[in-house]
């Protein structure tokens, strides 16, 4: 007769040493525990120790982004449904005490109870690449930051001759001037201590903005590959693509819907009424900085998307202010790039609008003037350099008048042929 397979669910407490590993069976009954190395070794006798008490339905693991990353990825190897486990509530830990044991016990039961459900990220393609690069960058605009803020604050109690000579002049141009100086003296002479510092610290602005640019060519050259038409979206540039796509990870299929993306990045709007009162606020949760991406979107489209300046007119008219309207513009981007990352989309091909200009011998001045935009922006559009839906199909009506307007301009007869 054969033997009745038990399903099984493991928790597992990730630190930086060791890994303590739980197994319960489908009805939370606790199986066992035990205590492994957080090496590769011990990450294959984890795999030996959760699938020898019976078929594993799914594993609990705290700190998928940090402690446990390496865990999840053998396991999700194994073939094994890898589930990320929030932090344990504190009023049960305050009443039952906590322990290594205890916490990975809670992370099995977490996932039986369903209160454990989200999928972490795979971390282990070009999105992982993202964000690595990311945070070097961070931290190089950071470090860039601070050596500029302590020149200019060098400068102000500098000896005059320096802060005259120096403080007028603009960011980029003082700090290539303070690179150029060679200072000479003696270490006991404040003008020269201070020549010499402003020149260090020039330097390693110099060196910090070679790595950043570095870092941004390595961002983009992912980005064409991985995500080529994400940035063909009106306000979407390198740095809020990689960050956006950084939210997301490897596996956007963790993501269900529309909604759980919305939420992740923070513009999900959530009942917040009491009594008599009737409201929604926007929640203050998911990843702050791919919300803050989402507002740098929004205040490029406020500034240069004809329609999302429609919209702003509208809803202002209708007594909304402008932080209300903001929130409402980040909710309508994070919908639009949602479908982007889930179901990529070309942008149009407008190439064929220089060609009908130049066939019609209109020059861009003249196109630009009649549709109110500078020639630069029009000329950007021309080349595939601009996506603007909205813009562009302005220009084409427009031409396509000029195309009806200048056959009837040339037949008709001049002033002698008239007499």
């Amino acid at each position: 007769m054969a033997t009745e397979t038990t399903n099984v669910i493991a928790g597992i407490d990730t630190h930086s040493d060791t890994h303590h590993v739980a197994v319960i069976n489908e009805h939370g009954k606790p199986l066992a525990d035990r205590e492994f190395l957080a090496v590769g070794s011990g990450y294959r006798k984890i795999v030996e120790f959760i699938t020898s008490h019976g078929t594993v339905t799914a594993v609990g693991v705290e700190g998928t982004g940090s402690y446990g990353a390496e865990i999840a990825k053998t396991l999700r190897g194994e073939g094994l449904c890898v589930l990320e486990v929030n932090r344990p509530n504190r009023a049960p830990r305050r009443l039952k005490g906590k322990s290594d044991p205890l916490d990975a016990y809670q992370a099995a039961q977490s996932v039986l109870d369903g209160r454990t459900t989200s999928v972490p990220k795979a971390k282990d393609g070009p999105v992982e690449c993202l964000r690595i690069l990311r945070a070097g960058r961070t931290s190089a605009v950071k470090a860039r930051t601070a050596a500029i803020n302590q020149i200019k604050g060098l400068l102000v109690s500098a000896p005059d001759k320096l802060r005259a000579k120096y403080r007028g002049l603009g960011t980029s141009a003082m700090i290539t001037a303070l690179q150029r100086t060679r200072p000479s003296g003696d270490v006991a002479d404040p003008e020269y201590v201070c020549l010499l510092t402003l020149k260090a610290l020039a330097n390693r602005c110099h060196s910090l903005a070679a790595e950043i640019a570095t870092a941004d060519a390595a961002l983009q050259e992912i980005l064409d590959t991985y995500a080529p038409m994400l940035s063909d979206l009106p306000g979407v540039g390198t740095e809020v693509a990689s960050q956006l796509l950084v939210t997301v990870g490897d596996n956007p299929d963790r993501i269900e819907n529309e909604a759980q993306f919305a939420a992740l990045v923070g513009v999900a709007p959530i009942p917040a009424s009491s009594g008599k009162t009737t409201r929604h606020r926007l929640s203050r949760g998911g990843d702050r900085n791919a919300n803050h991406a989402l507002y740098q979107v929004v205040l490029v489209r406020m500034a240069s998307c004809q329609r999302t300046k429609d919209y702003v007119a509208k809803r202002t008219a209708e007594g909304k202010s402008k932080r209300e309207i903001m929130r409402c513009l980040k909710r309508y981007a994070a919908r639009e790039i949602y479908r982007q990352i889930t179901n990529p989309q070309a942008a149009p091909d407008n190439t064929d609008l220089r060609q009908k200009r130049t066939a019609l011998g209109l020059t861009i001045t003249t196109a630009a003037r009649e549709l109110g935009q500078w020639p630069s922006k029009i000329s950007l559009l021309e080349r595939g350099l601009l996506r603007n839906d909205t813009l562009a199909t302005n220009y084409r009506q427009w031409l396509t008048e000029q195309t009806t307007k200048i056959p009837d301009l040339m037949s008709m007869p001049t002033t002698t042929e008239a007499a």
